[in-house]
This record gives structure tokens, sequence and C-alpha cells, in this order.
């Protein structure tokens, strides 16, 4: 009988400390605005980022007491749980490489005191996770040690091309409420397959992204999903084989283009997930070993002052080579 009570006063004073180390925050009008997910790997620093998207699918984080996922934007004078989190410093991933950060230095094409671009090549990740201990961010955190950098949108690993990251709080908040906004411009350049005769079509399919395949995320067109759209434009036709597109993105979903490209009909060559298997081995005959997707541009106009904003990056060496390859060996100037 008194071990029962020693363990229950034992427990009881683990559960008094458990909940000491509960943490409420209020957010701020500086904060408001950013994804949870973000806001939450700001304030867990060293935790792994696997972590932090399971303390969100468990409920332990809450704001205003209810559930969210990791897309949710906080707004100021939400009330943020943080829970607790015990960290084991033997599973932290260690420093990015110095290859990886000279890679990431090399692929900046544009900077100026408020804004980063870079040029991110196919295969590199944008944040660690996912089986990558380390991405773009990680890697210009740390050959860039004083600053303050923050995504302000993604890319697929498989996607090369223009990637925003912001070098200040405020720069960040501005660009995602831009982006909410629908008043940045990401322009991307897409080679699908077949004959494209649709003309310049909007595409506007909501997306569910709660479904799990084989322990990966799949999209899907669902009328209870969120709101996605997407304008295509056709470029260059390869007769039957392929078109080359231009793809606009009002809203910026996971594998958005990817899922409508398929909903249409003309799934993007080289995508393993959503397209089509067949004339994927009939490209990669043809020297395509990834997915045809580029982010060729992003434009704006600054918020506050209206100064213009744009900055492009050229179709990568390899996906420029593929199209040399299918077409007739003489064509007039491209467009890009």
């Amino acid at each position: 009988m008194e071990e029962e009570i020693v363990d229950s006063s034992k427990l009881a004073a683990k559960l008094r400390v458990a909940k000491s180390a509960i943490e409420m925050r209020t957010i701020t009008e500086q904060e408001a605005g950013q994804r949870i997910d973000n806001f939450l790997m700001r304030h867990f620093k060293t935790v792994p980022r696997s972590r932090v998207y399971r303390l969100l699918r468990k409920g332990e984080v809450r704001v205003n007491r209810k559930r969210v996922d990791a897309e949710y934007r906080v707004a100021a004078g939400d009330e943020v749980r943080l829970p607790p989190v015990r960290i084991d410093r033997s599973s932290e991933p260690g420093r990015p490489s110095s290859s990886l950060q000279e890679l990431v230095e090399r692929a900046v094409i544009y900077q100026d005191k408020h804004l980063l671009v870079i040029d991110k090549p196919s295969g590199v990740a944008v944040h660690g996770g996912s089986g990558m201990s380390h991405g773009v961010i990680e890697a210009l955190r740390a050959s860039r040690p004083r600053e303050t950098l923050e995504l302000v949108h993604r890319l697929d690993r498989d996607t090369s091309g223009c990637l925003a990251v912001a070098r200040d709080r405020a720069t960040l908040t501005s660009l995602h409420a831009l982006i909410r906004e629908s008043g940045m411009h990401k322009t991307y350049l897409g080679l699908v397959s077949g004959s494209w005769q649709l003309g310049t079509k909007r595409i506007d399919a909501p997306l569910a992204t709660d479904d799990r395949r084989h322990g990966e995320r799949h999209v899907r067109v669902a009328a209870a999903g969120k709101d996605s759209v997407s304008v295509f434009k056709p470029v260059e036709f390869f007769g039957s084989l392929a078109t080359l597109m231009e793809i606009d993105i009002p809203t910026g979903r996971t594998h958005q283009i990817r899922v409508h490209a398929a909903f249409a009909g003309h799934p993007l060559l080289g995508d393993d997930k959503y397209g089509d298997r067949e004339r994927n081995a009939e490209l990669k005959r043809q020297g395509l070993r990834r997915i045809f997707l580029h982010a060729h541009s992003i434009a704006f106009d600054w918020p506050g002052s209206g100064v213009p904003f744009h900055v492009s990056a050229p179709l990568p060496a390899e996906l420029a080579a593929v199209i040399d390859t299918i077409g007739a060996k003489k064509r007039k100037t491209r467009r890009w």
C-alpha cells in the first residue's frame, strides 16, 4: 500500500511538471499570417521537422484549443498551445555539407537586403525531411549564420527554378499576404503528354491532400478540397508526342500543377506519380530523366511602394536538351 502511495505521488509530480512545461503563446501582429508549421519550426529550432508534423497530427499543438493542420495560418490574437518536447540530441542531423552549401550559394540569381531568389536545382529539397536531412533553407542558414532566412514559398524536390527566400520577418509577412491575395505571379514551364488542343485553359479544381498511398501523400481533385487554380497556355507543339506549356498558378497547393495537368488529360512528362508510364518511358529514351517542370519566373509589385519586381531562370540544360531532341532541328526563337 505504501509503494502505491509513493508511486502515485511520483506520477502526480510528473504530471505537474508536464503541465507546467506547457507554454501558451499569443500570436502578435508581426507573427500573424505565417503557417503554423513554420511558426513551430522557428519555436522548436532544434526539433526535427518530422517531429513538428507529428505534434500537429497528434493534436499536441492546438490553436484556440482546437486541432489545426500544417497549412493553418496563424492570426493576431490566436492562442497557441506549445507542448513540452524532449529532444534526443544523439539523433539530431548534422550540419549541411560544404558541397550542398556551395551548390545553393552558386544557385543564387538575385539578392537585395530583403530577398534572395535561388534557381533551385532539381533533386534538392527546399527543406529537410522526408528522407532528406537538409535542403536549401538549412544550407543557406549554415552559410549565412547571421541572417534571418525564411522560405517565402516551396517547390517540389524534383522541380527546378525560382525559389524566393525572405531575409527578414517583415518581408516574409508582406509577401505571404501578397500570395494570399494572389498578388504574386509564379510562372512555370512544363512539358505535358500529347497535343494540347484546349487553348489557354483555366483549371479551377479544388485539391485534397489527405490521401496517403504506401506512406506517401497523394493529392487528388475533390469537391471538399481547397480552392486551386492553374492557367495553362501552350507555347510549342511537338506533334502528338508532347506540348510545352506556360503555367501560371494564382494558388500554390501541394502538387497543384501535376494534378491539374493530369486532370486535364495531359499529365506532365517524367511525373512518376501522376503521369503516363508509357509516354514517360518514351521520353526517357529521348533523355528525360526527371519531371519536366521548371519554375520559370516570379513577378509582383512590392507591397507599400508598388515597385515592380521580376526575376526569371532559364530552362536547365538537361530540359533544354530534351526540347532540342524532340523538336525540329531548326526552330524560331523561343519566348523563353
